[in-house]
């Protein structure tokens, strides 16, 4: 495909930015299960958080034409084809991961209404309702800021212009690419669609990845390209899972044991599969410190904030602990990465656990420095669960520049996971 032509002749408007309910991430189908099953009645807001606040969406975004978007992703509903590769699909070796009852369920599913509003430079967009219906507006509510960003900012630009921009975005993933493939053991996924540049450009980098990394690419989170392309669709749960439950507490005792219930749930829900845990929503070490035996015996962990090398050594010691072989284990390397970084943790822990990688925003949206005034550069948008049953989420990270909450809720978390002082580190995406 000629995306740079596309571009010029369409000016996108004949490419809707999300084309299915399934242009999503796997671990949204798999959360979104899971709730559906445990919390059916719980009613929940999101709302869109723009980190980047030097990024005025709404001087750059017309109001109108994101109106368009998000009204035509309410319009969509499952394929025929797309049910029946969920319904009858293969997921991690495990056939019909997804019930009959919550297939039927998703199968009639439009998206509910949305609420927006321009407030100076920013745009405030948020869901309300039942936690499993709003859940699924986050990431095609990403994609659609994300694109259309791009868009406003590719408008103006000439046929030539258009082809020499995607013709150097092209040239800098191969070459990523290229140093990639001399790692050997490497196991590395396509996590980028929450923060893409476009939906064709997303489809686009997984083919170079197929094409350059041949089985040391082990597939993408995005269930629509996974589909189309014959992948493997990778994904496990998020920080929303004990974000919302966390919110639910009564106590301070119950929202200790939060996050843990959470996880509880999960393997109920999954016969023991899709074990890895993602345990820096309170911090790292407080959550191993604290985590039942049985959680020990799971696959792997999933590190998502912070400095990635210190918290994989706080696991590899946390299994030692427990009596387990950090070599057994897996361990998911998934915050801000590129090339750099993961030929550095790659080396680093290489015979020491299973480490492998999801790829995220620097891989389906690395234009930086190819625009005058860096105006592609990428940016830290987030659509997080702000409350639930009326009571504000929280979370801490291991970094606190991604830390969201009300402040005097912030610091109650804090004492009760015992988290104390945290590096700063810049969020770059």
């Amino acid at each position: 495909m000629d995306i740079a032509t596309r571009v010029y002749n369409h000016k996108w408007k004949i490419d809707p930015i999300v084309r299915s309910l399934i242009d999503t991430d796997f671990y949204k189908l798999l959360m979104c299960q899971s709730v559906f099953r445990n919390k059916p009645d719980t009613q929940v807001t999101f709302s869109l958080i723009n980190r980047s606040k030097d990024v005025p969406l709404a001087k750059l975004i017309d109001e109108g034409e994101l109106r368009e978007q998000l009204d035509h992703i309410r319009s969509l509903s499952l394929s025929r084809g797309e049910s029946t590769w969920l319904r009858g699909n293969t997921f991690y070796g495990k056939r019909q991961m997804f019930r009959p009852d919550f297939m039927e369920w998703f199968e009639g599913l439009r998206l509910p209404p949305y609420f927006l509003e321009r407030k100076g430079d920013q745009y405030e967009l948020t869901f309300e309702g039942k936690w499993h219906e709003v859940m699924m507006w986050e990431i095609p509510a990403l994609a659609v800021l994300m694109e259309l960003r791009s868009r406003a900012v590719l408008n103006d630009m000439g046929r030539f212009e258009l082809k020499v921009l995607y013709a150097r975005a092209m040239t800098r993933l191969w070459e990523k690419i290229e140093r990639l493939r001399k790692l050997e053991g490497l196991g590395i996924s396509d996590f980028g669609t929450r923060r893409r540049h476009s939906y064709l450009w997303q489809d686009w980098c997984v083919q170079a990845m197929i094409e350059g990394l041949g089985s040391k690419f082990n597939g993408t989170s995005n269930c629509l390209i996974a589909m189309k392309r014959d992948l493997e669709a990778i994904g496990t749960n998020a920080h929303e899972l004990p974000m919302v439950y966390s919110a639910l507490a009564d106590s301070d005792e119950e929202l200790a044991r939060a996050p843990y219930e959470v996880l509880s749930d999960w393997h109920e829900e999954h016969d023991g599969n899709l074990r890895i845990i993602l345990p820096d929503t309170y911090g790292t070490k407080g959550f191993l410190d604290r985590a039942p035996d049985w959680l020990a015996g799971w696959t792997g962990i999933r590190i998502d904030s912070g400095d990635p090398a210190k918290g994989a050594e706080t696991a590899i010691e946390w299994w030692k602990s427990r009596g387990e072989d950090p070599r057994e284990k897996r361990i998911i390397f998934s915050d801000g990465l590129d090339v750099d970084k993961i030929i550095e943790l790659h080396n680093q822990f290489q015979g020491r656990v299973k480490a492998s990688f999801g790829w995220g925003t620097l891989l389906t949206n690395d234009f930086r420095g190819l625009v005058e005034g860096d105006r592609l550069a990428p940016f830290s948008l987030v659509c997080k669960a702000v409350s639930a049953n009326g009571r504000p989420t929280v979370k801490l990270s291991d970094n606190p520049e991604k830390a969201m909450g009300p402040a005097e809720e912030i610091e109650r978390y804090k004492r009760v996971f015992g988290v104390g002082e945290q590096k700063r580190i810049a969020v770059v995406v």
